[in-house]
C-alpha cells in the first residue's frame, strides 16, 4: 500500500509562529494556490481513496486535490491536529510566561507534555495511529492520499518507521509538501519527505 500524505496549504495564520491545532482555520489566497500547485503535481498519481482532517484548512486543500476525480473526501476525526487548549493560539513566549513547565518541555523535545484542557502527547499518538487500524480495509495495491497536519504525519512517520514517538519533532514537513510512504507486510518505506518541488 502505498501513502502519500499531504500537508495543508499556508493559511493566514501561519506567519504569526502561534500555535494552531484545533482551530478551524481556512486556507489564505497562497494556500489555495498551494493546492493547485498540489492537484497538478498529483494529476497523473492514481488515487484509490482520499482521507482527510475535517479542519477547513485541509478539507479545502483535499477537495482542491480531488477536482476531477470521481472520488469524494473522507472526513478522518483521528487525523485532526494536536488539541492545544489553553495554549492555541499563543506564541512560544506567551506559552514560556504562562506556562513555564510546558514550554521547557516543548523546546526540549519532550513527548511528556500534556497540553492545559487539550491532549497529551501519548494521548495524541494514541489517537492518530487509531487511524491505522481502518487501513485494514483497504486493499495492499492501493494508493491512499491523506490530507492532514504536521504533528500528525509526524506520528504516522514514526509509527510506520518504527522510530520511537519522541523523535517525532526531528521531521520537517512544510505546509504544501509531500510525502510518500510504501507500506508492505515486513515494513515501511519512506520513498519522499517534505517534496516542495511543485511549488516553486
Amino acid at each position: 500500500m502505498k501513502l502519500i500524505l499531504v500537508r495543508h496549504g499556508e493559511t493566514e495564520t501561519d506567519n504569526c509562529r502561534c500555535y494552531w491545532g484545533h482551530s478551524d482555520i481556512g486556507l489564505s489566497d497562497s494556500g489555495h494556490a498551494q493546492a493547485n500547485s498540489l492537484r497538478e503535481y498529483l494529476s497523473a498519481v492514481r488515487i484509490d481513496a482520499i482521507y482527510s482532517s475535517p479542519l477547513k484548512r485541509c478539507m479545502e486543500t483535499a477537495e482542491t486535490i480531488a477536482y476531477g476525480r470521481p472520488l469524494s473526501v473522507n472526513k478522518n476525526n483521528d487525523l485532526k491536529e494536536i488539541d492545544f487548549g489553553r495554549v492555541e493560539g499563543l506564541t512560544y513566549d506567551d506559552v514560556l510566561e504562562r506556562y513555564p513547565d510546558i514550554a521547557q518541555k516543548w523546546a526540549e523535545g519532550s513527548f511528556d507534555v500534556h497540553f492545559p484542557d487539550g491532549e497529551g502527547m501519548e494521548h495524541f499518538a494514541q489517537r492518530v495511529v487509531k487511524f491505522v487500524k481502518m487501513l485494514s480495509k483497504h486493499r495492499e495495491d492501493e494508493t491512499l492520499l491523506l490530507v492532514g497536519h504536521g504533528g500528525v504525519f509526524r506520528i504516522l512517520i514514526c509509527h510506520f518507521l518504527g522510530i520511537d514517538y519522541k523523535h517525532w519533532w526531528q521531521f520537517t514537513l512544510g505546509v504544501g509538501s509531500v510525502t510518500v510512504l510504501d507500506i508492505y507486510p515486513e515494513g515501511s518505506i519512506l520513498e519522499k519527505l517534505n517534496d516542495k518541488s511543485h511549488l516553486g
